[in-house]
């Protein structure tokens, strides 16, 4: 009988499983300790807020842009935990290299830094509802941010397919052009 098959035993598939889960030496394994990771991969909970609210809080991050007396003062707010990412005029770096804190260069400068921080920190993209007049500073300010690798739309968060939902071939973490742009 040497076409018999013995099928293994239980502690033979302990041993195989051990045997395949223990990291080896020189294997490099990396884990994700990335707080937006659910966010990345459109499948954190997007809140909805109240349906009376203008304009929303329908946002994982969200761009605001505060202009004072003298200063210009840009952030990224989470839905969640508040201001994550800032970038202001009043800041000795930025103000050194700058002429005046509240011109048109200062607000495209500011944007530069702005996007520089968000790609450093893994946010390509956020919610926008500035209303800003074409031509003018904040137009400038929200084109340089765009520019720099920062899209002013979020993506819709997946829903996942209920069984009785008809197939649905799309993923997660497939970003389509057209979703960004409606």
């Amino acid at each position: 009988m040497s076409g018999h098959f013995r099928p293994p035993t239980s502690a033979h598939v302990l041993r195989k499983i051990k045997q395949l889960s223990v990291p080896k030496a020189d294997a490099i394994y990396m884990t994700n300790r990335n707080p937006r990771n659910l966010e990345k991969l459109r499948i954190a909970n997007k809140p909805m807020g109240y349906h009376l609210e203008k304009p929303g809080r329908s946002f994982w991050h969200k761009l605001e842009v505060n202009v004072s007396g003298r200063y210009v003062t840009a952030e990224v707010k989470h839905f969640q935990n508040g201001p994550i990412i800032s970038a202001s005029t009043s800041e000795w770096a930025i103000k050194k290299q700058l002429f005046k804190s509240k011109d048109t260069t200062a607000f495209i400068n500011l944007a530069r830094v702005l996007a520089a921080r968000c790609q450093q920190s893994g946010i390509t993209e956020m919610m926008c509802n500035i209303e800003a007049v074409p031509g003018g500073k904040l137009d400038k300010f929200l084109k340089t941010v765009e520019e720099n690798g920062v899209a002013l739309k979020e993506p819709p968060q997946y829903v996942n397919p209920k069984p009785w939902d008809a197939k649905r071939e799309d993923k997660p973490w497939d970003v389509l052009e057209e979703d960004i742009k409606n």
